[in-house]
């Protein structure tokens, strides 16, 4: 497929630029000055049109394939929340205009949002305190890591280690790292956390255990209670990833079980748009104990109704984010909540987790699955049978693509050879989810009597196998000019 450069014909372009009236000399630094024309391609507007249209049918997404990709949960992301986000009084607010009423009430509403999405996310996790600010999950982990060591600065003792197990999330210990803490990874036993190899692994040093729940294996950790237990006997912090709370909401509430940090990825669990659809949001619930480090702004609601924001919090971490976050994306979320309500949250929890089981009892005689038992909104598989013939993990992951489905996450967690992680979400319709599994276990037979035709896969997509490590290290981001 042709770029846009190399669909350009000199003489024809698609905008006509009118001559300035007023001459801007002075007004823009002469550094910054254009001493000639930009190189753009030159073409119709309505070559311009056909082309991205094109270009946006060759992608995988939600809205036009099954997207499987565990541990990201990848579900639909409901239309209505577009349009609360565009309404004008939000989407073309300055986040400069005046606060109060008295001098302008234009920035009311959305202080009012952010006040009522905070007030709804404690309610929701059973936090004391939260802040919107972290503009993605990750972003979150580290928020939450940073109140940690200050928490701890505060209390005049130096700790400097984060254990994380092995089957948490893989930014974990990155966040613990970049906060200055050193990583003690925790190997689990039968796919949880082993409280005997926690106490061993606990001491005085300990700042914090950073835990997944249910984890990415899609297990929920049975011992929680024994795992609380011996954190607070060494007045250690439990951190909660987020990640993973569309298996449990509105079932459990992570600060009444005994967390005192959570992140949440709402575009996970709150059904706002992922990756390329972003951008992300990560807000940052904490106990009562650790409200004072929040970071600063923090909408204050006074007692005429008026909403201001806040800065006088001398324990705070400071700013995490340029103004208050990606408000359009809390925005989202918060409609998705109020839509949804009690019973529509507990809901999608209920049928994440029905989804889950379902896919995993129909493959169950088709892939490995090293715990195969109850699981909560996700499972891994392993193709360890398939690999032994020659066909690996990757090489099914690719053919699923020719079927018109996304690929489920692979080679995660690393605890399980061949991985191959399935996350189904609740937003897929049986048929879908029937589809997927006749279409996996055709795959999988095929690689049985054929392997070199699923070695070889994709075939059916506009690209075939690529050299993913070249295309890392040798980017080409940029067209010639030669126009």
């Amino acid at each position: 497929m042709k770029t846009i450069f190399d669909q350009s014909v000199s003489g024809r372009p698609g905008v006509g630029m009118r001559e300035l009236k007023k001459d801007l000399t002075g007004l823009i630094p002469q550094e910054l000055a254009r001493t000639s024309l930009p190189c753009l391609p030159q073409v119709g507007e309505l070559d311009v049109v056909r082309h991205f249209t094109r270009l946006s049918r060759l992608n995988f997404g939600v809205d036009s394939h099954f997207y499987p990709l565990g541990s990201c949960t990848m579900k639909y992301s409901p239309k209505f929340m577009e349009q609360a986000a565009a309404l004008p009084g939000f989407s073309r607010l300055h986040p400069l205009v005046p606060q109060f009423r008295g001098a302008g009430h234009f920035a009311q509403g959305a202080l009012e949002v952010i006040f009522e999405t905070e007030q709804l996310l404690c309610e929701i996790t059973g936090m004391a305190g939260f802040t919107v600010h972290p503009m993605a999950g990750s972003h979150g982990e580290l928020t939450g890591a940073m109140i940690i060591a200050a928490y701890h600065k505060d209390k005049g003792r130096k700790r400097t280690k984060v254990i994380v197990p092995d089957s948490a999330h893989g930014t974990n210990p990155a966040s613990a790292a970049i906060a200055g803490f050193d990583v003690i990874s925790l190997e689990s036993k039968d796919g949880i956390v082993d409280p005997e190899a926690l106490e061993a692994a606990l001491s005085e040093d300990v700042a914090a255990v950073m835990m997944t729940c249910p984890n990415t294996l899609g297990l929920f950790e049975l011992h929680l209670p024994r795992i609380v237990e011996l954190v607070r006997s060494v007045d250690a912090l439990l951190y909660y990833d987020g990640a993973n709370l569309n298996a449990i909401l509105g079932k459990m509430r992570v600060g009444d079980a005994g967390f005192d940090v959570v992140h949440l990825n709402l575009h996970k669990t709150f059904g706002t748009p992922h990756g390329g659809g972003g951008p992300g949001s990560g807000p940052v619930g904490v106990s009562e104990r650790l409200v004072e480090f929040l970071p600063i702004s923090r909408v204050v609601k006074l007692e005429d109704g008026q909403f201001f924001l806040d800065y006088d919090y001398p324990k705070s971490i400071g700013y995490v984010a340029p103004f208050y976050g990606n408000f359009g994306v809390y925005l989202k979320a918060y409609a998705y909540i109020l839509r949804l309500g009690r019973e529509g949250l507990i809901r999608v929890s209920e049928n994440a987790v029905l989804a889950a089981n379902y896919l995993r009892k129909r493959l169950e005689e088709h892939l490995e699955i090293p715990y195969n038992r109850i699981c909560m909104h996700e499972f891994v598989a392993s193709a360890v049978r398939q690999a032994a013939q020659g066909v690996r993990a990757v090489d099914i992951a690719k053919a699923l693509l020719d079927k018109g489905h996304h690929a489920p996450t692979v080679y995660f967690p690393l605890i399980v050879k061949e991985a191959l992680m399935f996350e189904p979400t609740e937003t897929e319709s049986l048929e879908t989810l029937d589809q997927f599994v006749n279409d996996l276990i055709e795959i999988l037979e095929q690689a049985e009597h054929d392997p070199a035709s699923i070695q070889s896969a994709p075939h059916q997509t506009p690209v075939g196998r690529l050299d993913e490590v070249k295309a890392a290290r040798n980017l080409e981001l940029t067209d010639h000019c030669g126009l």
